[in-house]
């Protein structure tokens, strides 16, 4: 057997320390301490392009640096102002539940707008006028809950995972109004009196807010669906965003949904963009609020240009999330051999973006021209109509 004291080759791999050194000799090398692995993953952090310039703040926190709250029944984790103090518009949990774990009854004053990630749960809701909403909900499905509407999640057979988007940076969804955290908190005979039952009704209540809880895998919904005299809610609180018809471009496929065609989600608007190897989502900027994103799969860059000279570079993984402010000028490139999967969402009722092409396209030609000190090369391959994402031309 071989001695495991002894330094072997065979057990390193081997790697190459990046250093912060540019092509051109800028820089020098970072002998140490560092966290190498951290500067692996953000290269254009260590090596910054000579186009980033000026005080941009951070735009990139992962949810793998935020605290885990852990339950029987699932987990969850948060990213807020406090995590990311640029993102004030919007905040996001990412959260997993057990088959039959269970996000207790509660409420909140924030609209709640959700993505399943993997597995499948069910949500049920009551609006204000006392109708009924339940539903399965999987992969590449939505739900929205307008504030203040109680409702509940649980994981059916496999389980789940899921990322929730609030329409406030400040929101924590561990402040939430808990059903149990309510009854732990009110008099027993006034909720004696407010069920017409006896005091030793409540004898086993929890004593406080459970928030995730183990229960038991729900029977199929037609089997536990409670029959309503005033009907089901008038508008589908789910949405299934896979199952919509994308826009196609050369490089990728972006999905738009809003109020136009989820029409229950009025706070919360949303676009899944899907970038190929060797593509990017063309440069833009939207002219409606600032954009957080959540990125599902694959590796990415993005520069965001803040206007008087200022730019930065960030570097994106599966589980990180971006911040864009209002107005700032952006892309995101594919940097890796897979395809790119991300959310980009907003507090708005409606998804928009202006393209940097577009715009230049359906201006006069010659003032572009003349502003720019460019010729007909660029000119002509100016397109009138969107491409969201675009294929880099082949290299001559």
């Amino acid at each position: 057997m071989e001695n495991p004291s002894k330094p072997s080759s065979d057990r390193f791999i081997k790697i190459d320390i990046p250093q912060p050194i540019r092509p051109d000799g800028a820089g020098a090398t970072d002998p140490g301490p560092r966290n190498v692995m951290l500067d692996l993953q953000n290269p254009n952090l260590l090596v910054p392009p000579v186009t980033d310039a000026g005080t941009v703040p951070n735009l990139r926190f992962s949810f793998s640096d935020t605290h885990m709250q852990l339950n029987h029944g699932g987990w969850s984790r948060e990213i807020t102002v406090r995590e990311l103090p640029i993102a004030t518009t919007l905040s996001g949990v990412n959260m997993r539940l057990t088959p039959g774990g269970v996000r207790e009854l509660h409420w909140h004053t924030q609209a709640e707008w959700a993505f399943m990630i993997t597995g499948r749960a069910r949500v049920t809701a009551v609006d204000q006028n006392g109708r009924n909403f339940a539903a399965d909900i999987g992969v590449g499905d939505l739900w929205y809950f307008p504030p203040g509407i109680p409702h509940s999640i649980q994981g059916l057979e496999e389980g789940c995972e899921f990322l929730l988007v609030f329409d406030d940076g400040s929101f924590s969804d561990i402040d939430t109004f808990s059903i149990t955290d309510w009854f732990a908190h009110t008099p027993k005979d006034v909720l004696a009196a407010n069920f017409g039952v006896p005091e030793n009704s409540f004898d086993h209540i929890p004593s406080g807010q459970r928030y995730i809880f183990q229960g038991q895998v729900p029977k199929p919904l037609a089997e536990v669906q409670v029959p309503d005299p005033y009907g089901t809610v008038p508008l589908s609180l789910t949405h299934k965003l896979l199952a919509q018809e994308p826009i196609r471009t050369p490089g990728g496929t972006v999905r738009i949904v809003d109020s136009t065609n989820f029409p229950a989600s009025t706070a919360i608007a949303a676009a899944l963009v899907e970038i190929e190897p060797g593509a990017m989502r063309e440069l833009h900027w939207h002219p409606n609020n600032d954009e957080w994103q959540y990125y599902l799969s694959g590796q990415g860059r993005m520069t965001a240009f803040a206007a008087s000279g200022t730019a930065r570079t960030f570097d994106y993984r599966a589980g990180d999330v971006g911040y864009v402010p209002f107005g700032y000028g952006h892309y995101i490139q594919n940097t890796g051999d897979t395809t790119l999967w991300f959310l980009e969402m907003f507090k708005s009722d409606r998804f928009e973006d202006i393209s940097l092409n577009q715009w230049m396209a359906l201006t006069p030609h010659e003032l572009v021209a003349d502003t720019l000190h460019v010729g007909p090369e660029l000119m002509d391959a100016l397109r009138k109509e969107k491409w969201p994402v675009v294929k880099y031309p082949k290299s001559k």
